[in-house]
């Protein structure tokens, strides 16, 4: 990450992806449920949003932009996507971040330790 922007694009994009998740995985427990357009469009934005922030190398599905609405996907296929999308925007977080005097995790930044303060990683390991 560049810049402190690009910290809070990421932890916007977090909180979306979880709270989108949870309301669609519950409406999902219904079967072959499809999203109506209004709903449909906002998790394209999160989607088309996080597409942006993780870039090619966290982006989860390199050929997958956003949904298609005439495919009507069903509230399992959503599931699926934004899991996928939590996973990776975590692993984003989780190479950004740095332990300081080994008690607080802060954002790396513009290739240093910023001092935004995050928790720490849940993913171990860099992607390459």
């Amino acid at each position: 990450m560049e810049t402190k922007e690009d910290v809070e694009q990421l932890e916007k994009l977090t909180g979306q992806l979880h709270g989108m998740y949870a309301e669609i995985s519950a409406l999902a427990k219904k079967p072959n449920d499809s999203v109506n357009a209004f709903k449909l469009k906002m998790i394209n934005k999160v989607i088309e949003m996080g597409n942006a922030v993780l870039g090619d190398k966290y982006k989860p599905f390199d050929d997958f932009e956003s949904f298609d609405a005439d495919d009507a996907p069903t509230t399992s296929d959503i599931t699926m996507v934004l899991a996928q999308y939590m996973e990776e925007a975590e692993r984003f977080r989780s190479d950004n971040v740095m332990m300081k005097s080994g008690v607080r995790w802060y954002y790396i930044v513009n290739g240093g330790m910023s001092d935004i303060q995050s928790g720490p990683p849940t993913k171990i390991g860099k992607k390459r």
